[in-house]
């Protein structure tokens, strides 16, 4: 049975071949990924040789010529075997669209057919130690010496960032243009160039598969060919994508939200407390009505969403509101969905307990739900400024 109302016979069949595939290669092995803090490289591989990496990439690139709804299933399918796995979410529907949106035909030969057979994992660097929702006020320069840029400056909490071997890097091309994301450009850095290197993989709190590095450059000499795009418009390209990068964080949000909803009915109706079962008592009974009315209704809100974004439109303000609120729901619902596990809920056996510490993170990147309140703040007309 479809999913939405706007998925057909081929997305049904999509999916139940991605979830056979993680049956087999993601889920006996997760384990193992999550003590490793990595996800192998042989995996990307394998995504490659199936077509669950970058579908929509024009055919003539590699890839299948599909539309945005295939990444869809691929993000939920994904989701539902732990959040480690959102850097392929991140490498298929944010960075490489890019690439196909902005990039020279060039650019496109010469780095599309890689991402499309997992030979390359991409990553994209805007955060900085010092600057995170604040893109506009980004360190790193890139300044102009023949024909390369030198960059130089620093890059924190990136996604793939041990595993990646092109990195779309958020740059300050002109330091002193004002107003200041006037400055922003947007270069694609291979691993390898001199000057570039990869920092400490980063102990998180959560989502322990997924790698997050440090990278840094010094003195780092990348061809001018390899700017993303115009000088100067990067902060205008990385606006313009991240409705749908937002929206792929709501996708995740609630497909994990579901999933703790059919894991914790189904331990409470196994479980017994007082001679009967947890699901027995009136508590466990509104509990879990109330998560799943929410989690009805977020599905819904997304449905309409997807379609609409599919359709070309802008819907900047819903998008935010969707990640704000998805996000924020999601992880009420592993607080409770834990607390009906009882001590059980947190064991690391118990997948709730994943969530639980996977699901915060959240409502940080891709711009933290309190920038979310303030576009949709802004686009109401409440605080005077121009429309995001």
């Amino acid at each position: 049975m479809p999913r939405y109302r706007w998925e057909t016979e081929e997305h049904d069949l999509f999916r139940e071949s991605l979830r056979k595939f993680l049956e087999k290669e993601a889920v006996p092995h997760y384990e193992q990924w999550e003590q490793d803090r990595l996800i192998p490289k042989s995996f990307w591989k394998k995504l490659g040789e199936l077509g669950f990496l970058c579908p929509q990439v024009d055919e003539k690139y590699g890839g299948l010529g599909l539309d945005f709804s295939f990444g869809v299933v691929i993000e939920e399918e994904m989701e539902r075997v732990g959040a480690g796995l959102t850097g392929v979410g991140l490498h298929n529907d944010i960075v490489v669209p890019y690439i196909e949106a902005y990039g020279t035909d060039e650019q496109k030969k010469r780095y599309l057919p890689g991402c499309v057979t997992g030979d390359s994992i991409t990553s994209i660097a805007m955060t900085e130690p010092g600057t995170g929702s604040d893109l506009a006020n980004i360190m790193t320069t890139a300044i102009k010496d023949g024909d390369h840029y030198v960059v130089n400056g620093q890059k924190t909490f990136i996604t793939n960032g041990i595993n990646t071997n092109l990195a779309l890097v958020a740059v300050k091309t002109d330091p002193k243009a004002e107003p200041k994301h006037r400055g922003v450009s947007l270069l694609l850095i291979e691993e390898g160039t001199p000057g570039f290197t990869k920092g400490r993989k980063l102990d998180k709190v959560g989502m322990y598969s997924q790698d997050t590095a440090e990278l840094y450059f010094e003195d780092c000499r990348v061809p001018v060919s390899n700017l993303l795009g115009e000088e100067g418009k990067g902060f205008r390209y990385m606006m313009e994508k991240l409705q749908q990068e937002r929206l792929t964080v709501a996708i995740g949000a609630q497909t994990a939200m579901e999933d703790m909803l059919e894991s914790t009915i189904g331990y409470v109706k196994s479980r017994e407390a007082f001679g009967r079962p947890v699901a027995a008592f009136q508590n466990t009974q509104f509990k879990l009505a109330e998560l799943a009315t929410e989690a009805e209704l977020g599905k819904a809100f997304l449905e309409s969403l997807i379609a609409d974004h599919l359709d070309g439109k802008d819907i900047v303000t819903k998008v935010s509101m969707a990640k704000y609120w998805i996000t924020e729901t999601a992880r009420k619902a592993a607080a409770e969905c834990m607390q009906l596990h009882g001590g059980y809920g947190y064991m690391e056996e118990y997948k709730i307990a994943r969530w639980y510490r996977d699901i915060p993170v959240m409502s940080i990147y891709a711009g933290t739900n309190e920038i979310m309140k303030t576009i949709i703040a802004k686009n109401m007309g409440l605080s005077g400024g121009k429309k995001t």
